[in-house]
């Protein structure tokens, strides 16, 4: 097995910042490899750097002569008016090949990857097709060394197992930065987590992650249990030390310098295990002791004449935990937003408790501002918080989820994905709740965070109603499962696997929006719609609620008593609106038609 890249004592630094210090690690042929690590770590610096995108401040990185090394972003970035194809062309572009070679590599890709359209505009693609693309454009490359950072992200369910599957089978090797924990026990065969708690910045398992989970929990005990054993060294030699000044001056300086050397080492040793707190998560419940909160009864909904779900029946009393499964655009948004109240049923009821608390957690995060403090962010304008009735100063409620004190004057908008997610963890537990409903609260968080906010979620003493794409989280926290399919059919089911044997049951459900439509098992014949169509349809949900929240955003402004003597403004104000609304209507009568395609 030959090594790819070599770090060897690798250190960056953003201002006064260490992200890793003195860092000596290797990757190699045949290596699957999962990269952990807490928020703020360094990880997609890290990548950065194996990749030669950016530059260490000490050290060096060295890799083989004429390795191919790719990368993958969080992000999926194409040129304004790229078309699927054209993207792969690109990639190949500094290939030497002739012309019908790669037309037919870009092909055989475009068919494995599942792209029945070619010359479609990649802006019509969906977050998982473009997902999708960007890592068959990595992939065409042939590279010796895929870098991977949150490769899962904008995948539905659906798509995570279908990356699983591609990935297994690759003759490549790749290093994937990913919380999804059960894609990590799935494809990878060794595990690295970045982290200031070991002494060499990282610990590294060869097996799979549950072998990397029982193999760091034993490490993490002894480093413990060796800064006791230490901490009782030091002990015993400053007291032999400060005996007495007869005793100070006949002994060695030898003993002297190692007990010195003792006390440092029991200091960084103290330090490190410091470093392995995890964020203090924990929602506070009203303590209602009613056992009916919600009783939702026969709920329906359609939006432009296509069904999302019907017949849908929710009862949740405290304890109650139900986790929502689905295709993206399947209607999991739309069933929350009733369930809160945001959009009334078609048909049925929903009763409430008297004075019923929802807190909900939105997946758009749009209420975080980006450009106040961590500190205003936290607390306002206030030095402290009200915490369950006691006044918690801002500096120890910032520590609480792990925020240090010189962060606390940074804008929010230099923060990680992360540690943003901790700030909105932190301000929803600052709000009492019956009925906490979350949708994809897992999103940037490291293992370590989900780890805590799963506890916490079994330990509410409320209802909780959980949308997330996280198969550990949903068996870990939820008390039962509905799987919507797209079709408007609603199921119930006891944990994640008891769904993904329903699906292979069916087939897999529907063809995915970028993909080919799937037939019947008796072979019947594709859906009428074209693969493009497919993929607007299947969007059209999310596509409607958006244009219905820029109606409401063009109605507020239009109603702002600024400006309503500048008639240039407020014409221009009303013609927005109007521009909204025509939008709306359009969209209702392109998923009339293309519904009528289908039926």
């Amino acid at each position: 097995m030959g090594t790819l890249v070599t770090c060897r004592a690798v250190s960056k630094h953003y201002g006064l910042r260490t992200l890793f210090d003195d860092l000596s690690i290797s990757f190699s042929d045949d290596e699957r490899v999962g990269f952990l690590g807490p928020n703020g770590a360094g990880k997609t610096t890290f990548l950065k750097i194996l990749a030669g995108m950016v530059d260490n401040d000490d050290g060096e990185v060295n890799r083989r002569r004429s390795a191919r090394i790719g990368y993958l972003p969080q992000e999926d970035r194409f040129e304004v008016g790229a078309i699927v194809e054209d993207v792969l062309v690109q990639a190949l572009a500094d290939h030497p090949m002739e012309p019908y070679e790669r037309d037919t590599e870009v092909a055989i890709i475009l068919s494995k990857f599942g792209f029945e359209h070619p010359t479609r505009l990649v802006a019509e693609l969906s977050g998982g097709w473009r997902k999708r693309l960007a890592l068959a454009r990595e992939i065409i490359q042939e590279p010796d060394l895929l870098l991977m950072d949150e490769p899962t992200n904008h995948l539905d369910l659906e798509g995570i197992q279908w990356l699983e599957k591609m990935l297994l089978n690759v003759p490549f090797s790749f290093v994937a930065v990913s919380h999804d924990r059960y894609f990590l026990e799935h494809v990878t065969n060794r595990v690295v987590e970045l982290n200031p708690v070991y002494a060499d910045g990282f610990f590294s398992v060869s097996g799979t992650y549950s072998m990397f989970l029982e193999k760091r929990a034993d490490f993490l005990e002894s480093q413990k249990a060796q800064q006791v054993v230490l901490a009782n060294i030091v002990r015993r030699e400053v007291a032999f030390l400060k005996s007495n000044s007869k005793a100070q001056r006949t002994k060695s300086k030898s003993r002297i310098e190692e007990a010195y050397r003792l006390k440092d080492e029991l200091r960084d040793l103290s330090q490190r295990n410091s470093k392995s707190t995890a964020a203090g998560i924990d929602f506070d419940g009203t303590g209602r002791r009613s056992k009916k909160l919600l009783d939702a009864q026969g709920l329906s909904k359609s939006l432009g004449g296509k069904l999302l779900f019907q017949d849908v029946s929710l009862f949740l009393s405290p304890g109650v935990r139900v986790g929502i499964l689905g295709a993206n655009g399947s209607g999991k948004t739309t069933l929350i937003r009733v369930l809160t109240g945001d959009l009334p049923p078609d048909e049925g009821t929903i009763q409430l408790a008297d004075d019923l608390r929802i807190v909900v957690f939105d997946q758009k995060r749009e209420e975080l501002p980006q450009d106040v403090t961590l500190r205003w962010a936290l607390a306002g304008d206030n030095e402290s918080v009200d915490f369950r009735g006691r006044n918690i100063h801002i500096t120890a409620w910032a520590k609480q989820f792990l925020f240090s004190t010189s962060q606390l004057d940074m804008p929010v908008k230099d923060l990680s994905g992360g540690e943003q997610a901790r700030i909105l963890i932190a301000r929803l537990m600052l709000r009492p709740a019956d009925v906490l409903v979350l949708d994809e609260p897992t999103n940037d968080l490291d293992i370590t965070s989900l780890d805590v906010l799963e506890e916490s979620l079994t330990d509410f003493a409320g209802a909780i109603v959980l949308v997330t794409h996280d198969r550990f989280m949903l068996d870990r926290v939820c008390t039962e499962i509905l799987g919507l399919d797209g079709a408007g059919r609603v199921n119930q089911y006891v944990d994640c696997a008891q769904w993904q044997a329903a699906q292979s049951k069916r087939g897999g459900g529907k063809g995915k929006g970028g993909g080919k439509s799937k037939k019947s098992k008796g072979g019947g014949a594709k859906s009428a719609l074209s693969a493009s169509e497919q993929t607007e349809l299947r969007n059209m949900e999310a596509s409607i609620l958006d244009a219905e929240n820029l109606v409401a955003r063009c109605t507020t402004s239009t109603e702002d008593p600024a400006v309503g003597g500048d008639h240039v403004e407020l014409q221009k104000r009303w013609d927005e609106l109007e521009a909204a609304r025509k939008r709306v209507a359009e969209l209702y009568a392109r998923w009339e038609e293309l519904e009528a395609k289908t039926s």
